[in-house]
């Protein structure tokens, strides 16, 4: 049947084109790794363009993005673009059957596109960072030619008999005419897969170079991380209380393993920082002596060591991203001192201290809070040991108190003093307030939400924080009945979240439990709920369970 056989024939040549597109693709993502194994790991082209498509996503998407995935927003983002590359790649492959140079000069402006966006960003090394995205665009432009070219089908000619007259109609093709036109099919098709089996087997021994050459050029921050013996404290923390660890089975830990620590930032790939090249500014207004320093001359000068919670500004009402750990640093009032730095209240010209980090980040922070005599540090050590990469290494920053979009700058490299109104910080141009402190807040960790225990005494537990200010009241509401004190356990500092527990004579049906938290001014935590943007997420935590 005609109808049919040629939509199987267009079916076949769209899968040929379409396989052709990816195979093209895999070509460009490869030669691009192994440029940027060459150059440098971050000017890879789905980091670039996936760090331009976080830089200008509204911040309620943002938002949604941590809710919806977590931690996994960075994976999300990735396979984002990769899926989007896919289908822009089949429709490529599709087009350059017909329309070979049309299709090759998308993938060149898909790398110009890259280019562009490796040169946009702020931690861009130069000219060479658009090497990897022009590179892999060439390469792949190269290869969809090619495999096009060779899924092109061939001219079959059709045998007419030499004893019928010219003006009669060519004859239905014999069968001996079917047998060589699925020779010429099968002759496309060998050269076809001949040239993608070629292409995928270069590409992936390309892109595995690059993957190796990566990991090289962080082997040096790898051994420095290593080889880094953390110096004592000369302020050692204090030893936690005996009653301020639960050992109530649920309950969140009192200290977080750094495994277990949140991590939410905008890096797709995570800085590698070797601790003997890295180096710290500090420059800007009322800054009358400038500075640079080493990681040894910090590790040189009297450290503190204070366990401090710090809470994400995107942590939603009973959220996870919050956590606590015994943190070693250089306290940063001292630092700014030296440089000359004075605070608002005595007449100091700058408000805002604006910290960046080596991607580029940038994170604003009160001078005013730096300098009032909280144990704001540049944190080296992080539960005993150097900080690691994710969370950092080899310098970061952190201020109890302020939610960590303004305050807790990971591989800091620069600070400048400034003011608010001069410069708006990275986060602040999306709509998030410049100044964040930790609202009041309360969890319940234990039961589960739609849990259901058996009828009786349930114990209730979970954490409560308010830093700078501490935690003295918990307590629980069973659906519309009383507020009842939970059991505090014992405080631990200001700075730092409290356990509390409430034992609950539970009767049998479906409960609503909720929780409030006093803090140590006496401020009750609001019941009005608000979303995170543009300062932090409010309102009480409530459970559904139901009991049996």
């Amino acid at each position: 049947m005609p109808g049919v056989s040629s939509f199987r024939s267009n079916l076949f040549r769209a899968v040929l084109g379409a396989s052709a597109g990816l195979v093209a693709a895999f070509a460009a993502l490869a030669v691009a790794a192994l440029a940027a194994g060459l150059v440098r790991p971050a000017a890879g082209p789905v980091t670039v363009v996936g760090g331009a498509v976080i830089d200008r996503t509204p911040a309620a998407v943002k938002d949604f993005a941590i809710r919806t995935f977590g931690e996994n927003d960075k994976t999300a983002l990735r396979l984002g673009i990769l899926a989007v590359l896919a289908l822009i790649a089949v429709a490529l492959g599709v087009l350059a059957l017909s329309h070979r140079r049309a299709g090759s000069g998308g993938v060149l402006l898909f790398g110009a596109v890259g280019a562009a966006a490796a040169l946009s960003r702020p931690d861009s090394a130069g000219l060479g960072d658009a090497l990897p995205s022009i590179a892999g665009a060439v390469a792949g432009a190269l290869a969809l030619y090619v495999l096009a070219s060779k899924a092109a089908p061939g001219h079959v000619p059709v045998r007419v008999p030499v004893s019928v007259p010219a003006p009669v109609p060519a004859p239905v093709p014999t069968p001996a005419d079917a047998d060589g036109q699925h020779d010429a099919e099968r002759w496309n098709r060998r050269g076809f897969l001949t040239a993608a089996g070629v292409t995928v087997a270069a590409s992936a021994s390309a892109g595995a170079l690059g993957t190796f050459l990566s990991g090289r050029q962080g082997q040096g921050a790898v051994a420095s991380r290593a080889d880094l013996i953390l110096p004592q404290p000369a302020s050692p923390a204090p030893a936690v209380p005996a009653g301020a660890r639960l050992q109530i089975p649920g309950v969140t830990a009192f200290t977080t393993p750094n495994s277990d620590f949140y991590r939410v930032d905008t890096a797709l790939t995570v800085p590698k920082v070797d601790a003997g090249t890295w180096r710290l500014r500090i420059h800007g207004e009322g800054v009358t002596r400038p500075r640079t320093y080493t990681l040894d001359q910090l590790l040189a000068r009297p450290l503190i060591e204070r366990d401090i919670t710090l809470t994400c500004v995107s942590n939603e009402v009973g959220g996870p991203y919050i956590g606590t750990a015994r943190w070693l640093g250089v306290p940063l009032a001292g630092l700014l001192e030296e440089a000359g730095v004075v605070p608002p209240s005595r007449g100091g010209e700058a408000d805002q201290l604006v910290a960046r980090s080596v991607d580029g980040m940038t994170l604003g922070s009160p001078v005013e809070d730096l300098m009032d005599g909280r144990d704001a540090m540049l944190a080296v050590g992080m539960n005993g040991e150097p900080l690691p990469f994710d969370h950092g290494f080899p310098v970061r920053m952190l201020v109890p108190g302020l939610y960590g979009y303004v305050s807790a700058c990971k591989w800091i490299t620069d600070i400048e003093l400034t003011t608010f109104d001069a410069y708006d910080a990275y986060w602040v141009k999306r709509a998030w307030a410049r100044r964040a402190p930790v609202k009041t807040q309360s969890r319940i960790d234990t039961p589960k939400p739609f849990a259901r225990p058996a009828a009786g005494t349930v114990v209730v537990a979970g954490v409560a924080w308010a830093q700078r200010r501490g935690i003295t009241r918990v307590q629980i509401r069973v659906d519309d009945g009383p507020w009842q004190d939970a059991d505090l356990a014992a405080q631990a500092g200001v700075d730092t979240w409290r356990q509390w527990s409430y034992r609950w004579g539970a009767t049998p049906g479906g409960h609503t439990i909720t929780v409030r938290a006093t803090d140590g001014t006496g401020q009750v935590q609001t019941e009005r709920r608000t979303r995170t943007i543009p300062d932090g997420a409010s309102g009480r935590h409530s459970v559904f369970v139901t009991v049996t």
